[in-house]
């Protein structure tokens, strides 16, 4: 792969909605909202990459669901997502799957994500790599 393209925007990993979600009273795990850094949307099938640390612990991609329009996507659902359109100002939810979620306090979150840019070739069969990712601590209370 190409070195990515970075274009800061906007901050990927959006303030203040770090939190644990519940199913039927039971603490489940945590989620966070996203946005695209980039001057355009695209389709959900052009991300390539997406990965999670948090508190320098890899989180296993099975246990990763990307939301996006009310809809739940695996990480390896997201090459299939050809119809799902994602608009540079909405956000969309990483929900993490781990049993009693994550304490109350600081964590350092540290997504990943690189997207291909399909109106941007670089070969005949590569297109622009993007990197859309950020490392930052986010408060949960």
């Amino acid at each position: 792969m190409a070195i990515a393209m970075r274009v800061n925007y906007t901050d990927v990993l959006r303030d203040g909605t770090l939190k644990n979600f519940y199913v039927n009273g039971e603490k489940m795990g945590y989620q966070f909202d996203i946005r695209l850094s980039y001057y355009r949307g695209h389709f959900l099938s052009v991300i390539d990459e997406l990965t999670l640390k948090v508190d320098g612990r890899e989180v296993k991609e099975e246990d990763i669901i990307f939301c996006l329009h009310g809809k739940e996507f695996g990480v390896n659902q997201l090459k299939g997502a050809t119809s799902e359109f994602w608009g540079i100002k909405e956000p969309a939810t990483i929900r993490v799957f781990q049993k009693d979620g994550l304490e109350t306090g600081n964590h350092e979150v540290d997504f990943h994500m690189i997207f291909r840019s399909p109106y941007m070739p670089i070969s005949e069969t590569e297109f622009m790599p993007i990197d859309s990712s950020e490392c930052k601590i986010m408060d949960i209370k």
